[in-house]
This record gives C-alpha cells, structure tokens and sequence, in this order.
C-alpha cells in the first residue's frame, strides 16, 4: 500500500559548525514564535531556522533562503550523505509540565511516495489553512528542497519493524533546552532496508503532523512534473520526507490540547453550564481546583462517556460528561457530524458547546478568532483565573486508535485534535527535490 524509500539526503558537516547538532536544529517552522527564532538564529549562523523561516520582507524572504542554502552546499556546511540508509530517530522525553515517567519514541526518517490523499494510503485527520500551505509553497519552489520532514504512523501491531532497525549505527546524541534528548542512526544494510520497506508496505499511513507540508509537496511534485515531463518515476520530487513511527507501539503516546475561549461579546458561565445540561451531567469541582486533580477527574470520567471541564475565570469549575439519555446519532445538534465523529470528546466540545452553546462558527474556530490551543493544563488555568480569557474547557487526549478510525471513514477531526509530544527536530536531514536525481530503490 504505502511506499516508501531510503533517503541519500544533505547534512550537516558537523566539522564545519562552530558547535554540536543541538545549535543548528530547530523545532517544525510553525511551532516557533518570533523570540524562539531570534534565540535559535543567535545559537548558530547556520542554524537550520534561517532556512525554514527567513529573513526579508514579502516574498524576498524565500530567495535569501535559497541564496543561503547554497552557500552552505557550496561551503560544505550541508554534504551529500552517499549511501541511501533510514535515519532511525530516538527521543527520550517527560510529559508536558514535566509530570510523569520517562518516554521513548522512536521511529526513523525516510522518503514516502507522494500519493494524492483521495487514493486513501496516506490519510489525513484534519483540515488544512490556505495560508500555510502558500508559504510553504513559494519556499519550496525557492529551494527545490524538502526542509522539515512530516510525521505520519503505520501499523505494525507485532512489531516487526522493530527489529531491522536496531541494526543502526549511531551517528549523534545531544539534548535540546526543553530537556528533550534525541540519538540519531543510520540503516544502511541492505536486507534490513527491505525489511523496513516491505513491512511498512503493508500499511496505510496516518499524518500525525504535517498535514500542510504534505499537501504542499503534492501540489509542488505536481507542478515539477508538468515542466519535467521527461522526470523518471522515481525522481526525488515525487517523494515526502517523513519520519515515520508505529502506531500501535505503546509508547507512542498523545497528549490533550486544552480550548481557551477569549473575547466573546457576551459571555456568562452559570449560562453556559445551565444550556450544557440539555446534553451533559454538570458536576461541580472544588472552587480553585488544580490542575492534576481537575484532570484526573477528567480521566475517570473519559473512560465512561465524552467529557470535559470548563473551568471560569472567577474559580469555579465544573465536570461535564455527556449524559447516557443522550442519543448522539439522532440529536439535532450532535447528530450533524458524521458517524464516526459522533462520540469523540473533541467533537462534542466543538458542535454542543463552542458552535451551538457559544456561537463560535467552524470559520471562527479556524481563524483562532476567539480560541487558543494550549497544552499547558495549569498554565491556561492561570490564565484564565488572572482574567486574560473567559473559560478554559480541558480535554482528554484522542487516542490515536480513534484518530486512525476517523481517518480511514475519510473524515477529519477539529483542528487541533491531536498533540503528538515532541516535536520532530529540522534539520537532521534535507531531502532536495531534483527531478533528474532518482531515489534509491
């Protein structure tokens, strides 16, 4: 079903850097605030950020980039790795806010064959902005290069994957500020390639993150072929850089993204909670409950039925759980949203309270215009408490047996839906897209 290929990319000549991989790698470009970039930049002049986010004004911007990466080819700070290998990729972190036992994730960087999402092997779960993806675009058109790699999941529920990857060999560990330590290898024997290959193979793939970076490599890939007609089939535009990790791996874990909702004309929570209760059971918290205890209540009551907390910015909060009297598939409100949407938390949230309690419309929430997606359970807390938002409505994590679910009906969920921590550094690899090179088989 899914292709995939081995990447021969470019990478940093660590030699040629004035410190280790941690100072020119970067999160996804649009996790970064203007501050984090300005950080970013001053820890390395070759910093991977100058590409992802460059510096100019309008679309001047996306030449310097290109400008500059081929400086970097030319000095020999970006080499040409030589023999095609997967980049198994190791991150070892703590959940958010710290709290918690150690994790590995662990997973590898390849190439996946562009496929247009119709064709049902590699599956969204959520919609995408126009306005990423045009940024994106111009930037790849500029460097002809595929700088920050997607993150998507197969499935390989007995593991079979695991094995030929651990025939790596270790090219670099380090440690990121946010306390994240992350050890790249390198898969170069030839039957553990084939391995990894066929047994991807036999899956679907599920984009956890980067659903914008795919849909603009598609879109490129498209226009590339129209003026390269002559383009072999396997020539590097038609491929996505990737890291790739097992769905069903039991450390593959999801985090909750939390819904602040800011600056409605008219707001009232004893409203809110009194319309609530045509659908959900209210269950009123401890005034000033914290953060641990409003989500481990939240947690017990996830298992039973769709439920969050909605917590005021006078102190109050209060548990909903959507009530059993309750038949989502034929309730005016709820019964909108497709089947296998029905019964998932975050989707409740958006139709019955956000859209039909608090009027915020579907073009509203995707314009951020009176939310914001926090991770942070105690910080959103605070800030709604010192007064800075109305209410904060934490959620559980979506499992991604559910987001999978979702994705193979050919649905997708809210923005938003899902938090797979942590991020996956740029620039470790970068895939170009040169129509006259070919991708190893």
């Amino acid at each position: 079903m899914a292709e995939i290929a081995p990447l021969t990319p470019l990478r940093y000549a660590l030699g040629k850097t004035p410190s280790a991989i941690s100072s020119v790698v970067a999160p996804p470009y649009d996790v970064i605030s203007p501050e984090q970039r300005a950080e970013l930049a001053a820890r390395d002049p070759h910093n991977v950020v100058r590409l992802i986010l460059p510096e100019g004004e309008g679309d001047t911007k996306y030449a310097n980039a290109a400008a500059l990466l081929e400086r970097w080819v030319e000095s020999s700070v970006l080499v040409r790795d030589p023999e095609p290998a997967f980049y198994r990729y190791d991150q070892s972190f703590l959940p958010p806010g710290g709290v918690g036992h150690a994790i590995r994730r662990r997973g590898f960087l390849a190439l996946v064959r562009l496929v247009p999402l119709s064709a049902g092997i590699v599956l969204p779960h959520e919609r995408t902005l126009t306005g990423p993806k045009e940024d994106r675009l111009k930037l790849f058109r500029a460097t002809r290069t595929n700088l920050s790699p997607g993150f998507m999941l197969y499935r390989d529920a007995n593991g079979l994957i695991d094995q030929p990857l651990q025939s790596a060999q270790p090219l670099a560990e380090f440690s990121t500020p946010d306390g994240i330590h992350h050890a790249l290898a390198k898969v170069t024997a030839p039957d553990a390639i084939a391995a990894i290959t066929e047994g991807v193979a036999r899956s679907t793939l599920l984009i956890a993150d980067g659903h914008h970076r795919y849909e603009t490599a598609l879109r490129y890939a498209e226009e590339v072929s129209a003026a390269n007609p002559g383009a072999g089939d396997r020539a590097e535009h038609r491929y996505f850089m990737t890291f790739l990790a097992n769905g069903d791996d039991p450390n593959l874990v999801v985090f909750p993204t939390h819904r602040v909702v800011h600056s409605l004309p008219t707001f009232s929570y004893d409203g809110l909670l009194t319309r609530a209760a045509d659908w959900f059971s209210v269950t009123p918290l401890a005034r000033a409950v914290d953060a641990p205890t409003a989500l481990a209540a939240l947690g017990d009551a996830g298992k039973v039925a769709p439920s969050f907390v909605a917590v005021a910015s006078d102190g109050r909060a209060a548990l909903l759980s959507l009530r059993s009297d309750v038949d989502v598939a034929r309730h005016p409100t709820l019964g909108e949203r497709p089947a296998v949407l029905q019964r998932t938390d975050v989707a409740i949230l958006h139709s019955a309270i956000l859209e039909h309690v608090l009027g915020i419309t579907k073009e509203a929430q995707a314009a951020k215009t009176n939310l914001l997606y926090p991770q942070d359970a105690a910080h959103a807390m605070r800030d709604v408490r010192a007064g800075q938002a109305q209410v904060v409505f934490l959620m559980n994590a979506t499992p991604v047996k559910d987001v999978r679910r979702v994705a193979e009906a050919g649905e997708v969920m809210p923005q938003k839906s899902t938090f797979f921590h942590p991020k996956v550094l740029t620039g470790l690899a970068i895939h170009t897209l040169d129509p006259s090179r070919e991708v190893e088989r």
